[in-house]
């Protein structure tokens, strides 16, 4: 989505909101879901007439006859013409649009059974004027990318911004899902992501096959998520998106329903994920013997390490994973120290990137991605390639960033190179590649990119902080964000506090020992 168009979808959605707060009887945590069905509808016809033009309507054809099975065999759903958006830009006014809306999502479930009992269908309970606004705001919006995500994100952040506080709860940038992909590579096979949200991972990764010539159907899904209603709309985001997997609702810290991990490993070829960062109240009590935090079972009070050992796990001998997470975790020390340094040692910990703040929507956090790749070859066994890409961003408007097609291709190219791969060209990143690299061939640059050695990771604590091997370029300061540097030593402190109430612990257990071996 680019800017211009992103903040024209922003406009429409103010309006839209304006319309349900001051005509509806929804509560404002509740306007996505009216806006997301139509938004639904306006995609899947979108997508449908694509392929209609393609192929011919329903019936037509000399020798074979059109039908419902080929529109599924390209990957749409299949839609009746009542069950189109444009159908209901078509009803007159004094129709009952609320009816009418309930009924397009009844046959559309009808045809396509992955949906039955996913769409909305409380349309009648809004008034018949306000529907009506609503078609004609919400018909010009260009329906790219993972628009779900975008329109979830959207209300969770104007009007539910209790729920959404953490990092990217529901919704992960597209241009950050986009450089994870780019990185991992998911041509085929199995992708898993236990934090899925609005499965916004799995589109791009859709997108990413069928940009290498491939089918979506090459890549089989499997999520969870713990919402209810997030799980709909990411079972949604599957269909019009022509993605064959499962969503299941459940809690990932306690429960693994793909059985992801087992004693004898892992068996997905991918993970990504976008986990809430630095979760406090997990029971650990019901995570002893869990096979998929056979690293060790952190003190802190703290997901993080629950969250990268569960990613960590659940990849098969060749597997790759993706994932963002709170910068604090690449320097935690005590109990996650010894479960990072494992991971290190492993050789499985490929790439680290930086991400400077303002990505995410609802936060303005920095970030950081990791990188696994258990199928590293031989000569980068013993290494780690750092990348600091907080220099590098595209100012959408005053709060929100993001990076370019050709940034994101760029970054992706570092680690391509790396990994002694062709860098791609299809985004116009060969001037920045110029810029940095001689013959598209890797080499640190300061500031930039450095490959460190296990050795050199140990000497410095084992830390997977990019900033700490990397070093600086020269280059005009960053503008000082107050909130930004707030924010940032804020998650510092937390992480602080963690460490010291587990030391404190520790210490009062060696105290008991020790009383307890002179008594």
């Amino acid at each position: 989505m680019s800017a211009n168009n992103g903040n024209d979808v922003e406009k429409r959605l103010w309006a839209v909101a304006d319309q349900l707060w001051a005509n509806s009887g929804l509560r404002p945590a509740d306007f996505s879901a009216p806006v997301l069905g139509l938004i639904f509808l306006r995609y899947a016809e979108k997508r449908f007439a694509e392929v209609e033009a393609r192929i011919g309507p329903v019936g037509s054809g000399d020798r074979r006859k059109i039908s419902k099975a080929d529109y599924q065999a390209e990957g749409v759903i299949f839609l009746p013409p009542e069950a189109r958006f444009s159908h209901l830009q078509s009803l007159p006014e004094g129709e009952n649009i609320g009816r009418a809306i309930n009924e397009a999502m009844q046959a559309i479930e009808a045809e396509n059974a992955d949906l039955s009992g996913v769409l909305p269908n409380t349309y009648t309970q809004i008034d018949n004027s306000i529907l009506v606004e609503l078609i004609k705001l919400l018909g010009p919006v260009e329906v790219d990318g993972d628009v779900f995500g975008k329109v979830y994100e959207f209300f969770l952040g104007n009007f539910a911004m209790k729920e959404g506080q953490k990092g990217g709860v529901f919704y992960t940038p597209t241009s950050i899902v986009r450089l994870i992909v780019e990185v991992i590579e998911p041509y085929h096979g199995r992708i898993y992501d236990p934090a899925c949200g609005s499965a916004g991972m799995f589109v791009q990764s859709g997108e990413f096959v069928k940009a290498h010539a491939g089918r979506a159907d090459d890549l089989s899904v499997f999520g969870i998520e713990k919402d209810a209603t997030t799980v709909k709309l990411a079972k949604m985001n599957l269909a019009v998106h022509g993605l064959g997997g499962n969503i299941i609702e459940g809690n990932s810290y306690y429960t693994d329903p793909h059985e992801a991990t087992s004693k004898a490993g892992g068996k997905y070829d991918f993970v990504m994920a976008n986990p809430p960062f630095n979760v406090s109240g997990v029971d650990k009590e019901r995570l002893k013997d869990d096979p998929r935090l056979a690293l060790g079972l952190p003190k802190p009070d703290n997901a993080n390490y629950i969250w990268i050992q569960t990613f960590y796990s659940a990849l098969n001998e060749k597997g790759r994973a993706g994932f963002v997470m709170a910068n604090s975790a690449g320097d935690a020390r005590g109990t996650e120290m010894e479960i990072r340094k494992k991971l290190i040692q492993s050789g499985d910990v490929d790439v680290v990137v930086s991400v400077g703040p303002n990505f995410f929507y609802t936060v303005t956090l920095p970030c950081t991605l990791w990188f696994f790749d258990k199928g590293k070859t031989d000569e980068r066994k013993n290494s780690v390639l750092f990348i600091d890409a907080r220099p590098i961003f595209n100012q959408i408007d005053r709060a929100h960033r993001d990076f370019t097609p050709q940034q994101q291709e760029f970054l992706a190219n570092v680690v391509r190179m790396y990994r002694g791969e062709a860098p791609e060209l299809n985004h116009g990143s060969e001037e920045m590649l110029r810029e940095h690299f001689e013959n598209t061939s890797y080499a640190d640059v300061p500031g930039l990119s450095r490959v460190a050695t296990i050795e050199e990771i140990k000497a410095q604590g084992w830390s997977l902080n990019p900033g700490r091997y990397v070093g600086v370029a020269d280059r005009a300061p960053d503008d000082f964000d107050f909130t930004v540097r707030l924010g940032e030593l804020n998650e510092e402190l937390e992480q602080l506090n963690a460490e010291a109430a587990a030391l404190e612990e520790k210490i009062a257990e060696n105290v008991v020992g020790l009383l307890e071996a002179t008594a």
